[in-house]
C-alpha cells in the first residue's frame, strides 16, 4: 500500500521512490529512478525526470519540468512554469546525454515563476530567485537575484524578507527576529 497521494491522471513509472505524505497532482509524470522526499507537493503538469532528487517538503508548482541532473534539498520552492536546463548547447540532431550537467538547489531556496536556471550552477541556501530571472551563474546563500541575466540586488532571510544591514553588518528579520551578519560578501545567520 502506498503512503502518498497521486491523482488518477498522474503517471508514475516503476522504480521511483516517493516519500510519505507526498501529493502528486493532475497530469504529472514521475519517471523511473527518481527520488521524491516526504511531504512534497508536485503540482499539475509537472515532469520529474529520471535521477532527479527532491528532498523533504519540496513544493513544485504547476508546469515545471525537473530534468536529470537536478537535486533540490529540503524545503525548496519551485514557482509556476520555472525551467531547469541540463545541457549547455542542446541540438536536436546531436545526442548529448553524456553531457548533462548537475544543478543543485540548496535547502530553503525559492525560485520564482517563469525563472530559468541554466545547468551547472548551485543556488545557495535560502536564496531567492525573482520571477522571470535567468540564472547563468552560481547564486550565494541568502542572495536575492532578479533580471536577465540575473544580478544580485540584495539579501533575504530564511522567511524570504529583504535584509537591511546596519553599519556593523547586522540585520534583524522583522518577522522572525532572526539576526544575520554580512561579512566578506556572504551572510551568516547568527
Amino acid at each position: 500500500m502506498k503512503d502518498f497521494f497521486a491523482h488518477e491522471t498522474a503517471v508514475i513509472d516503476n522504480n521511483c521512490s516517493i516519500g510519505k505524505d507526498t501529493k502528486i497532482w493532475h497530469f504529472s509524470h514521475i519517471m523511473s529512478n527518481c527520488v521524491i522526499g516526504e511531504q512534497c507537493n508536485i503540482g499539475q503538469n509537472v515532469v520529474v525526470s529520471s535521477q532527479v532528487i527532491l528532498g523533504k517538503n519540496v513544493k513544485v508548482q504547476n508546469n515545471v519540468s525537473i530534468y536529470t541532473g537536478v537535486i533540490c534539498e529540503d524545503d525548496v520552492f519551485l514557482g509556476p512554469s520555472m525551467v531547469f536546463t541540463n545541457v549547455i548547447n542542446p541540438r536536436s540532431a546531436i545526442k548529448r546525454k553524456n553531457e548533462y550537467q548537475k544543478t543543485l538547489v540548496k535547502k530553503g531556496a525559492s525560485i520564482g515563476a517563469n525563472a530559468t536556471i541554466v545547468c551547472g550552477n548551485t543556488i545557495g541556501e535560502f536564496a531567492f530567485i525573482g520571477a522571470g530571472a535567468v540564472v547563468t551563474k552560481e547564486v550565494l546563500p541568502y542572495a536575492l537575484v532578479v533580471g536577465n541575466p540575473s544580478k544580485q540586488i540584495g539579501w533575504v532571510g530564511e522567511f524570504g524578507h529583504r535584509l537591511a544591514f546596519n553599519e556593523n553588518g547586522i540585520a534583524t528579520c522583522k518577522e522572525s527576529h532572526q539576526k544575520y551578519q554580512l561579512k566578506n560578501n556572504s551572510v551568516i545567520k547568527l
